[in-house]
């Protein structure tokens, strides 16, 4: 064994991950090797459990046992490393990966201790000695081990780089600073080191500023996607409740329709069977008789014959039944009130889910005030911002951007460009009204159109009692009640806005799928004044939870 393990390098024994002589080590089932404690912390810093060496991952964390063997080779091999070092008069060390070896030695190269910008070479210690007792050598300029020292030279004049040239940003030796350089900004590697280490420093602070933002918006995102965990699974429960309770009630609605309907079919079955069984009995007597009658005709006894025919001329009793009849029970409409009833039950069940999603909605309220400055001038606010209604007289004001010049419409002061608002506007006691919201961008000078595609997502009231939802196609509204109180609710991210009967926790109309691109704007248009039919405000109150 140590015959064999003489004719090994240590590059056989070094483990890939410390690039060192394994020190107690260990064997993956793909057949790689490594130190146990360096696979043991490339594991616990891993997200997964895969080899260094050939990228195999595991499912599961392998259970690392020392291997024997190896152990036993790298035990041999230290053992006679350590024979040819102490065989050695410098007892110097091999140099091991990533270390600058001795330029001069044969054989094993050892760990060079300096390296010399004129002889462009490092030297072990042994090899070094002349650089530090021939006078010729002593005034060669030594330094740190490094590899590559052509790269330290300058390629121009053969000199070693000790300068920097702050001007073009590179370095340079003595003689290009009075050549090429003369005029430029050169100061010594170290200052102008010093000088990077501070940007450097700079740097890193900056990189750790990101890297700490980055981390929080992960815990961000983590947190975002637990919220719509539990947002889905509280809506799943929900749903799975409320739609439990519909096919149970749908189907408890069906079996009262299938027991009604067999309750008036059994009815007409009993009554007809009653009645056939009369009639079967007095067909029986009636049968009777008619044989007797037979049988008396054929008689050939006379007496017999005319003391017989008094009783056998009266019929036997029976039933009149001219005027008796089985009527089949009526079923038109049974299926028309079980659908209407159960049409009644779906009514109040999808009552109770708006309640509950408006007064989810509502959490989201935020204060909102009108803005004068996008006023109409025939418009008249008051002085808290909270109502706006139509004046007969135009006001002389200022026609800056942001006022409408044409339509009767004022915006809020408040903006929305991301998560979830809510606002509330009290429209009773008018006759016509425009709300909602738009973009920033939106067109306020000449004529207005209402629709998406100009950045505007509206529902109005005309008439008193005309509703309509002001999609890319208008959609006329079919309201139960007329609605005293509008909530308009605002999704950002999902694209949605949605208009709520307060009062009545019905839902007015929802634009869905929107892309909105800027910030939006609570929309108001009290209307005309309409000879005082539609001189009622438009009042923004503050929002009451629903109970």
């Amino acid at each position: 064994m140590a015959t064999a393990s003489s004719s090994l390098s240590e590059d056989q024994f070094l483990c890939s991950i410390c690039l060192d002589v394994f020190t107690d080590p260990v064997t993956t089932s793909c057949g790689h090797n490594f130190c146990k404690n360096c696979i043991t912390q490339h594991w616990d810093t891993e997200n997964q459990y895969l080899c260094p060496m050939c990228k195999k991952v595991f499912r599961t964390r392998p259970e690392l046992r020392v291997n024997t063997f190896i152990s036993e080779m790298v035990a041999q091999f230290r053992q006679s490393a350590q024979q040819k070092a102490s065989s050695s008069s410098s007892q110097q060390q091999a140099a091991k990966p990533g270390e600058v070896p001795c330029d001069v030695c044969t054989g094993t190269k050892l760990k060079a201790l300096k390296s010399c910008l004129v002889c462009l070479a490092s030297y072990c210690e042994t090899h070094l000695e002349p650089h530090l007792t021939i006078s010729g050598l002593k005034r060669h300029q030594l330094m740190d081990p490094v590899e590559n020292l052509e790269d330290r030279m300058c390629t121009k004049h053969d000199k070693p780089l000790e300068l920097f040239c702050k001007t073009d940003q590179t370095c340079v030796c003595m003689l290009c600073t009075v050549l090429d350089h003369k005029t430029h900004d050169v100061v010594p590697l170290k200052e102008a080191c010093e000088e990077k280490k501070a940007e450097l420093g700079k740097t890193e602070a900056k990189i750790q500023q990101m890297i700490q933002k980055r981390q929080l918006k992960i815990q961000e995102i983590k947190r975002s996607v637990s919220l719509s965990e539990e947002n889905a699974n509280r809506e799943i429960a929900e749903g799975v409740q409320v739609f439990t309770a519909l096919i149970e009630c749908a189907e408890r609605k069906l079996n009262e329709l299938m027991d009604t309907i067999q309750v008036k079919h059994r009815t007409t079955e009993n009554q007809a069977e009653a009645f056939t069984k009369e009639l079967k009995q007095e067909i029986f007597e009636l049968m009777k008789r008619s044989t007797e009658v037979k049988q008396l005709s054929y008689s050939e006894d006379h007496l017999h014959l005319l003391q017989s025919i008094q009783s056998l001329n009266v019929a036997p009793p029976t039933k009149d039944w001219t005027e008796i009849n089985i009527h089949p029970p009526s079923y038109e409409g049974t299926v028309v009130r079980a659908v209407s009833q159960l049409e009644e039950t779906l009514s109040k069940e999808i009552k109770k889910l708006l309640e509950a999603e408006l007064k989810r909605v509502q959490q989201y309220a935020v204060d909102v005030t009108l803005d004068p400055d996008t006023a109409h001038p025939e418009l008249i606010l008051s002085d808290d911002g909270k109502e706006v209604n139509h004046g007969d007289v135009k006001k002389n004001l200022p026609d800056n951007p942001e006022r409408f010049s044409t339509g009767l419409c004022v915006l809020g002061k408040q903006s929305f460009s991301s998560g979830r608002s809510y606002f509330e506007v009290r429209v009773k006691e008018k006759t016509g009204w425009d709300l909602g919201v738009v973009e920033e961008s939106i067109n306020r000078k000449g004529l207005v159109t209402l629709s998406p595609q100009d950045g505007y997502w509206t529902v109005w009231l005309r008439n008193g009692n005309e509703y309509k939802a002001l999609d890319d196609l208008d959609v006329c509204l079919s309201l139960r009640s007329q609605p005293q109180k509008v909530g308009v609710f605002v999704d950002y991210e999902e694209g949605v806005v949605s208009f709520y009967d307060v009062d009545a926790a019905a839902l007015i109309y929802s634009f869905t799928g929107c892309y909105f691109t800027e910030k939006l704007f609570p929309f108001f248009n009290p209307g005309l004044n309409e000879g005082g039919k539609n001189s009622a405000p438009l009042i923004i109150p503050c929002v009451n939870h629903t109970k």
